[in-house]
């Protein structure tokens, strides 16, 4: 059920109309991260009206993209259904892209867990990455990020995790990071995880200092390649 209807017989029409709303995909990012009770999404969005979350997620429960449902020791939560889980490769597309355009912070500005996590998973490289275990500290925020292989895990420490957040991993990390908004030129690879500590972008305040490197070859986000009009109508000629 489309709140707006564009009046076009399209693929792309109807996404919009589905997932196009204000706040409708900030929603799907975070029920990416985990099934999520409304007072969740609501601390998770601090800006968003208590209306606005409500018609939102009544309108993606009629897409069928979200759905409500009980959840041990939870009581109802809200979380993606197998066509809105299908949306996670075109989010994390989403979130690379609009990661080239990311300036620096305005000075109200937040970073979240779930769109932390989120970051992580949108800059992963499997393929680069080796064995890592870390918490990492951004603000208010701390994540333990975990890489096996190709698989990552990444749990929310702080503020405390939701109820269906997940068990904590036990035992203490190999390092401890803390950095500020900065720490995206590190995954821009416009510096390197020496320069990243020398400039006080990031901070090994605990464990092995190699673990920033580890850290760098996992998360990472390559620029992408522009063309100017010209070269494109150079290419064609």
């Amino acid at each position: 059920m489309a709140a707006r209807s564009y009046g076009q017989y399209c693929g792309v029409t109807t996404a919009v109309e589905l997932i196009g709303e204000r706040w409708a995909l900030l929603i799907v990012r975070d029920l990416l991260v985990g099934p999520r009770r409304y007072t969740d999404l609501k601390q998770g969005l601090p800006r968003i009206p208590t209306n606005i979350l409500s018609t939102r997620l009544k309108e993606l429960q009629e897409g069928g993209v979200v759905r409500r449902v009980p959840l041990m020791n939870c009581g109802l939560v809200y979380e993606l259904t197998s066509y809105g889980r299908a949306l996670e490769p075109i989010m994390l597309a989403i979130g690379r892209w609009g990661f080239q355009a990311m300036g620096d912070p305005q000075p109200d500005d937040v970073v979240t867990p779930d769109s932390l996590t989120m970051a992580l998973r949108t800059s992963f490289q499997a393929d680069a990455a080796s064995d890592l275990d870390v918490e990492l500290h951004v603000g208010d925020v701390a994540l333990r990020v975990q890489v096996a292989g190709a698989s990552l895990q990444v749990t929310q420490i702080a503020p405390a995790a939701p109820p269906a957040g997940g068990t904590p991993p036990v035992g203490d990390a190999d390092a401890v990071l803390v950095a500020g908004p900065g720490i995206r030129l590190l995954i821009a690879g416009a510096v390197t995880p020496a320069q990243a500590i020398e400039n006080d972008i990031v901070a090994v305040v605990r464990g092995d200092e190699r673990q920033l490197d580890a850290f760098a070859a996992a998360f990472h986000i390559a620029p992408l390649t522009t063309h100017e009009p010209s070269e494109l109508q150079g290419s064609t000629s």
